[in-house]
C-alpha cells in the first residue's frame, strides 16, 4: 500500500514515521519546508520522547516526484488545506481515499474537491519540532476516523486505514460516524505558511 502524508510537520511526522517504521507500506511525505525534507532524506525522520526511533521516509517538496498513492493523510494547518491539496492532488488516483487529521472545520470539503473518497478524522497525539528531521513526540493518544458523508466513502476503506495506523503504533478507531469525535477535537492553530512545522509550533 502506498500512503502520502500531506504536511509532514509535528503531527504529520508522527504518522509518517510510525507507518514507515512498520515496513509494511511505501510512505511518502510531502512538505514545503525544505530543510526538514532534506534532513529526512539524508538522515531519516527521527522521533524522540514518547517513542524514540528513526524511520526512513520518502520525503519531497516536489509532488511530481511522488507516485500515485492509495491513501493520503492531510496534516497541514487548516488555513493551508486549499493550497496544499491543489499542489498534491496529482498524487491521488480515482479510487484514493484521503483522511484529514487537522484541526478546524471545512477541510474535508476542500479535500473532496480533489479526490473521490474523503475520511474525516480527529487525532490527539502531539509533538513539536526539535530541529529539521527531528520531532519531539510529546503526547500519545488515539485517533478517530470515519467516512466524510457527502463522498460516500466505503466503511471498508476507513477500516483498512485504521488497521494500518493501529498496526504501526498509532492507535486508530474506525467509526461509522466520526462527527462527534471531531467536534471534541483539539483547537485549531494558525501559521503564515501552509507547512505544518516550524520551531515553536507545538502541535503541528
Amino acid at each position: 500500500m502506498r500512503i502520502c502524508i500531506v504536511g509532514c510537520g509535528a503531527v504529520g511526522s508522527l504518522f509518517a514515521a510510525h507507518l514507515a517504521r512498520s515496513g509494511q507500506h511505501e510512505i511518502w511525505a510531502y512538505d514545503v519546508w525544505k530543510p526538514h525534507v532534506e534532513a529526512i532524506r539524508q538522515r531519516g525522520l527521527r522521533l524522540s520522547g514518547a517513542a524514540d526511533f528513526t524511520a526512513r521516509v520518502n520525503a519531497t517538496s516536489d509532488p511530481g516526484e511522488i507516485p500515485r498513492c492509495d491513501y493520503g493523510i492531510v496534516a497541514t494547518k487548516s488555513i493551508h488545506t486549499r493550497s496544499a491539496m491543489a499542489q498534491a492532488a496529482r498524487v491521488f488516483h480515482e479510487n484514493s481515499a484521503v483522511c484529514s487529521v487537522q484541526n478546524g472545520v471545512g477541510n474535508e470539503e476542500i479535500i473532496a474537491e480533489h479526490v473521490k473518497y474523503v475520511i474525516r478524522g480527529t487525532t490527539f497525539p502531539a509533538g513539536h519540532p526539535v530541529e529539521p528531521g527531528h520531532i519531539g513526540y510529546d503526547i500519545k493518544g488515539d485517533t478517530w476516523i470515519g467516512p466524510f458523508e457527502p463522498t460516500h466513502t466505503p466503511m471498508q476503506r476507513v477500516e483498512e486505514l485504521a488497521g494500518m495506523l493501529t498496526a504501526s503504533g498509532m492507535n486508530t478507531i474506525a467509526l461509522k460516524d466520526a462527527r462527534g469525535a471531531q467536534s471534541c477535537g483539539p483547537g485549531a492553530g494558525h501559521h503564515p505558511a501552509w507547512r505544518a512545522l516550524e520551531p515553536g509550533d507545538e502541535r503541528r
